[in-house]
């Protein structure tokens, strides 16, 4: 398991963002590190945790729930095929580029140590896909396709912060005994949300305003 691209954004103003003045940084292109990750603040303060990587709408992105954004080669290459195009590393506007891992399958709390230079991550949850996301990619109904396959990639928190680099080894220290996947999450907060409850059992690691999510549907339904 490995990184095997690190991928920083500038920001630039298109016509397909709801972001305030037309900003994304979500064209995000290899560095060859290293790359320097910290805790980047609290969700509508901080932007990305990686030194150097824009986040133009705090709103919906950044913080220390989102800080890190990683997605598979192996994801990537599924949708080389589906799509018929080439999709180099950053293209889906994750930081980490990764190979190896099941991503998908990766359970929210789960830490990863990055690296020998001290950087720790943790699942936080899934990316839920956007209009900024469609339009970078051109795609018409990118957003429904997305969603459908269920391949969403990890957002991630940081624990311990440190230096990452292309190449750098991702160890598995620590996996909770709960089943939240970041698949399970991603379902639960776009197409069936019967799941929304059993997401709960995912504690401090999962963002305040998706804790609040799925109590208020608890509550509402009597879960």
């Amino acid at each position: 398991m490995r990184v095997v691209s690190v991928n920083l954004g500038r920001a630039a103003v298109v016509d397909h963002t709801d972001a305030k003045g037309g900003l994304t940084g979500i064209g995000k292109k290899p560095v060859p590190g290293p790359v320097h990750v910290s805790a980047p603040g609290p969700k509508g303060v901080g932007a990305s945790g990686l030194t150097g990587d824009a986040v133009c709408d705090l709103r919906h992105h950044g913080g220390d729930h989102q800080a890190v954004y990683a997605y598979a080669r192996e994801d990537l290459d599924w949708w080389e095929g589906e799509l018929d195009r080439e999709l180099p590393p950053g293209l889906f506007g994750e930081n980490l580029t990764t190979s190896g891992m099941d991503l998908t399958g990766a359970r929210l709390g789960e830490r990863w140590r990055v690296g020998s230079g001290g950087l720790v991550l943790e699942v936080a949850s899934a990316r839920i896909p956007c209009r900024t996301f469609q339009g970078a990619l051109g795609e018409r109904g990118w957003v429904k396709r997305f969603t459908a396959a269920a391949r969403p990639g990890a957002y991630l928190r940081v624990v311990q912060e440190g230096p990452v680099s292309p190449g750098d080894r991702v160890e598995v220290v620590h996996r909770p005994d709960h089943d939240v996947t970041v698949e399970l999450w991603f379902r639960a907060f776009t197409t069936d949300r019967s799941l929304l409850p059993r997401t709960r059992e995912a504690g401090a690691a999962m963002a305040p305003q998706w804790h609040e999510m799925a109590l208020a549907h608890a509550e509402k339904y009597g879960q």
